[in-house]
């Protein structure tokens, strides 16, 4: 004759539910795995097996382009290395076009000692004045 109930359902309601003493049967369902625990006893888990998991993720702003930048004071070493490249004679006025170099903004920081012709998108007021005072010039390029 087929049983109305099964097992489970006649164990439920006693303390053990069939496994013996207490605490049996409760082995991982007790640690928390799925995701509990990944700042604590499973860290070690986390840093070797997905390191991205604490990183963060989502949407970047629409205004967050990155803007490469040099200095004043790195204009010298720039102009020595073209003049290296293209063979050209040292005393001549460099025409610097920075943005070939992949730099987008020229800032003020350093100084400078040879006048160059130097062509790029922005610049700010301290780089121009020093640029001028060492006889160079400054080319704004429209974007």
């Amino acid at each position: 004759m087929p049983q109305k109930l099964r097992k489970t359902r006649k164990k439920r309601g006693t303390r053990t539910v069939g496994w013996g003493r207490v605490g049996q049967h409760r082995k991982s369902g007790q640690k928390g795995r799925k995701k509990a625990g990944r700042r604590k006893h499973l860290k070690s888990y986390v840093l070797r097996y997905e390191p991205e998991y604490f990183q963060k993720k989502g949407f970047s702003a629409l205004h967050s382009e990155k803007i490469n930048v040099i200095n004043v004071g790195r204009l010298e070493e720039l102009a020595m290395q073209l003049t290296v490249e293209k063979n050209l004679k040292k005393d001549e006025m460099v025409l610097l076009d920075l943005a070939s170099f992949g730099y987008h903004k020229l800032l003020g920081m350093g100084s400078i000692t040879k006048p160059f012709s130097i062509k790029v998108a922005s610049y700010s007021e301290s780089a121009a004045r020093k640029i001028k005072e060492a006889g160079g010039k400054l080319i704004a390029e429209v974007e």
